[in-house]
Order: C-alpha cells, then sequence, then structure tokens
C-alpha cells in the first residue's frame, strides 16, 4: 500500500497561519512592553546615606515616601565617597544629612526615569536640595537617545540577514560569515557617526561606541543566521522574542532596571540589549568610569552565537545564505 500523500497547505491557508503567529507575536510585544514600562514603579533603589538618619527623619521619610519605599540606604562616611559610588553607579541616589541644607544627590545619565522620581523630593520638601551630578545631554533630555540606537541596530541586524538570505542569491558558509562581520563593522561604524558627528545627539566616542554597536549588531546577526539555519522561515520568532519582546523591554534604555518588574529587572544586565546600552551609556556620560563587565557580557555573547552559527551550519551541511 502506498503511503498517503503528504497534505500541502493552500496558500490561503499559510496566509491565515502567518497572520495568527504575527499577531501573537505583536501581543507579546505589546504585552512586554506595557508590563515593563507602561507604569514603572520603584521597586530597589541603591541610595547612599550620609549622616544619621535619626536626627533628620522627616528628610529620610520625604525620600522614601517619594520612591514608594523603594530606596535601599547604605552608610558611608563622607559626602566624596558617597558621591564617587554615584560616579561609580553603586548607587543611583546619594542623601547627604550632615550640611546645613539636605542635599539629594541624583544622576540623570544612570537612570532618568529614576532621577525623574527622585527629584519629586524637591517638590515634597522644598527643605531638601536636588543636585543632579551627571545630568543629561541637552539633545537627550529624556535619556531615549542610546535606547534608540541600540534599537536601529538591533533591526538592522535581524532584517538585513533575512532580506540577505532570500534575495542576495547563494552564499557559501565563509562568504556568509565574511557578510556577518562586515555587516557588524559598517553599519555599526555608519550609526555612530550620524547620531553622533552628523546629528550630534550624544558625544559618542568612535572607537568605543563601534567598537560596542559592532558586538551588538554581531550578536544579533548572528543568533538570526543560526535560527535560519536550524528552522528556516520561521527564524524570525526566536529572534523577535529574543531581542525585540525580551531584550528590549528589559534594556534599562527606555526605564532604568530599579524600575522595572522583578524578572525584566533580572535578566536586564545579561542580555546583549540591556549590555549594549549599559556600555554605550558609560562611554557616553561616564568615560572615566567605564566597567568591563556590560562589554564583556556583550563581548560573550558575540562570540558565542557567531562561533555556534559557524559550527551549527558546518555540521548540518548548509549556510544561512544557501537555506
Amino acid at each position: 500500500m502506498s503511503a498517503p500523500a503528504q497534505h500541502h497547505r493552500s496558500a490561503t491557508e499559510r496566509a491565515v497561519v502567518i497572520a495568527v503567529l504575527a499577531i501573537v507575536m505583536g501581543s507579546l510585544f505589546v504585552a512586554s512592553y506595557s508590563l515593563a514600562l507602561g507604569d514603572p514603579v520603584p521597586h530597589h533603589i541603591d541610595a547612599a546615606l550620609v549622616g544619621d538618619p535619626a536626627a533628620d527623619p522627616s528628610t529620610v521619610a520625604t525620600v522614601q515616601r517619594v520612591a514608594g519605599d523603594g530606596l535601599v540606604f547604605h552608610d558611608y562616611a563622607s559626602v566624596p565617597a558617597a558621591l564617587h559610588a554615584v560616579d561609580e553607579q553603586d548607587v543611583y541616589a546619594a542623601l547627604d544629612l550632615t550640611s546645613s541644607t539636605p542635599t539629594l544627590y541624583v544622576a540623570g545619565a544612570a537612570g532618568a526615569s529614576v532621577a525623574r522620581v527622585l527629584e519629586q523630593v524637591a517638590a515634597a520638601n522644598p527643605a531638601v536640595r536636588v543636585v543632579d551630578t551627571h545630568p543629561l545631554g541637552t539633545h537627550d533630555p529624556n535619556g531615549v537617545e542610546i535606547f534608540y540606537l541600540m534599537l536601529v541596530a538591533t533591526i538592522v541586524g535581524f532584517i538585513t540577514v533575512f532580506q540577505v538570505s532570500a534575495n542576495a542569491g547563494p552564499f557559501s558558509l565563509r562568504r556568509w560569515a565574511a557578510f556577518v562581520a562586515g555587516l557588524a563593522v559598517g553599519a555599526s561604524l555608519v550609526f555612530t557617526l550620524v547620531d553622533g558627528l552628523l546629528l550630534h545627539r550624544l558625544s559618542l566616542p568612535v572607537p568605543e561606541s563601534w567598537g560596542i554597536l559592532a558586538l551588538h549588531i554581531l550578536a544579533v546577526a548572528s543568533f538570526c543566521s543560526l535560527m535560519v539555519v536550524l528552522i528556516g522561515r520561521w527564524a524570525i520568532v526566536p529572534t523577535w522574542l529574543l531581542f525585540v519582546v525580551l531584550g528590549n523591554s528589559s534594556s534599562g534604555g527606555a526605564v532604568a532596571p530599579p524600575l522595572l518588574p522583578a524578572p525584566f529587572a533580572f535578566v536586564s544586565q545579561w542580555l546583549p540589549s540591556g549590555a549594549t546600552v549599559t556600555s554605550l551609556r558609560e562611554a557616553v556620560y561616564f568615560p572615566a568610569y567605564q566597567h568591563a563587565g556590560p562589554i564583556a557580557v556583550l563581548a560573550v555573547w558575540a562570540a558565542a552565537l557567531f562561533t555556534a552559527m559557524v559550527l551549527v551550519s558546518h555540521r548540518l551541511g548548509r549556510s544561512p545564505g544557501t537555506t
């Protein structure tokens, strides 16, 4: 007896499946952004405290009330030590109770959303002085320019892979790997120059910003290419889920991690998007206090995904440019 004929979906059925999948992915996008960014609430904001809180309980109570009891104070021996902790981004704010006028130091560049919440202390208690030690640039008053830059790099990273794979003809694995690396290097340089030197939106240090964006695009393009090899035309699904639904919403670019729900705050700095936002922010606003951690996270993602793309493609005997 011959095997039953395989059922092939009609064009209409395929269109319905794709439309339903697009709606589901869009719904996840809306849900993640709404939950993470729609109503930011302080959860755990590290802050420095200089002085005895018992000597000025009303000021401490006001600051805590404005922060929704989300401040976690750490004692520091002096104002310079507390301000250094702000510079190092170990804390988001510093409350000085030792001066004649109680002073709350914030850092807008470290987290504009956190600073906006804490700046309300001055309205709640005019006796408290609020000082921004690291203000945002005049062209980036809301602190989202870096988020937009990361978002553009993400979109270009995976859309280009899909378009080249579908329309540019067959690519050997060697040529595809060179293309992905070239895309990362070329696109990141252009974005850095456009946003920095051409538009003057951010004071981007070219070598550092170029390298950070190159690692991010390499991670995105490599992951997308790997998914193309493994699951073909449906590669958009895991790529969208990792980099758009989860990565961008938890990146800390639009809302700082202390104001994100716990799951988003936890993964924020361990995903490429969050590591990219943090690395760029430090390069622009904290050049003397950059940390190796976010760059290391980003570099590991980029190297691991690029290596996985090459090894899996070689093992399966097909290139992302020929699927």
